[in-house]
């Protein structure tokens, strides 16, 4: 891999910094050193995925972030100070995790594939953030942890995420001790895909996302939403469901092109329809 040079990370706006390039689009959270999700950055984030629904020229997504946390998850200064209201903070916190909801079903949910480029500690709903992408690349200093029962506050809501992507005996260790574990041994529990140096982090990470921004998009977006939809379905109604799916698929005209080049030994030309 000695062929691969570095690249400058992204340059530091906050709370989320965008950039597109190839039909990737690059969000970045940006507001270090913990890159927390305030209700700021949560809507930040969650905007600039509605955006890129309706902007043809995006492709993929990839989420990272700036500095040297990828994300240290709710902004617990934030919250804390809405003990305060009349209310104890009660319509505040609701409020949080609702739009800490909505951000993670609008990843999982997308038409498009996120990738999360994780360098650096992902904890609570930073975890939550990374287990809802379709795929997670991590540096070998990546770190993870679910450490809510350390403060008293069990991580419920990122426990949702987290128990769809590792085993059930993986989450409760995780979930119970509060513990930190290496990128390789996320990657042994199955909650990244592939743990690379550092310094090519950038670099494979966005080899994945061309590589997925060159397929067909609708075929790619007919795939996602029927794998999430399978995936809560009973083994029948999976069968079921995935059989309508493919019929579909196959009257689609990228369909047509993708067989008729395999067969013709060309290279395809999709028209995304």
């Amino acid at each position: 891999m000695a062929e691969i040079l570095a690249i400058k990370p992204v340059a530091v706006e906050g709370p989320v910094t965008t950039r597109l390039d190839k039909g990737v689009l690059y969000l970045a959270l940006a507001n270090p050193p913990a890159n927390a999700l305030s209700l700021a950055a949560m809507a930040a984030l969650t905007a600039e995925l509605d955006r890129a629904r309706k902007d043809k020229a995006v492709r993929v997504i990839v989420l990272s972030a700036a500095g040297k946390v990828f994300c240290a998850g709710h902004d617990l200064k934030e919250m804390t100070a809405r003990r305060a209201d009349a209310d104890r903070g009660k319509a505040f916190f609701e409020q949080t995790f609702a739009a800490c909801a909505t951000l993670m079903q609008a990843i999982v949910r997308h038409p498009l594939p996120v990738i999360a480029e994780v360098d650096g500690l992902a904890t609570a709903a930073g975890l939550q953030l990374v287990a809802s992408c379709d795929l997670a690349i991590a540096s070998h200093e990546a770190t993870f942890c679910t450490p809510g029962v350390n403060i008293g506050l069990f991580c419920s809501t990122p426990m949702v995420a987290l128990s769809r992507n590792v085993s059930r005996k993986h989450a409760m260790e995780m979930l119970l001790t509060g513990e930190t574990i290496d990128a390789a041994t996320a990657k042994d529990f199955g909650l990244v895909n592939r743990v690379v140096p550092r310094e090519y982090l950038n670099q494979i990470v966005t080899k994945y996302a061309q590589t997925i921004a060159s397929k067909s998009s609708l075929v790619v977006k007919t795939g996602k939403e029927a794998f999430y939809a399978q995936a809560e379905m009973g083994l029948a109604d999976a069968y079921a469901h995935t059989g309508r799916v493919m019929v579909e698929n196959m009257m689609a005209r990228d369909a047509e092109e993708g067989m008729g080049a395999f067969i013709g030994k060309r290279k395809p030309e999709w028209t995304d329809e």
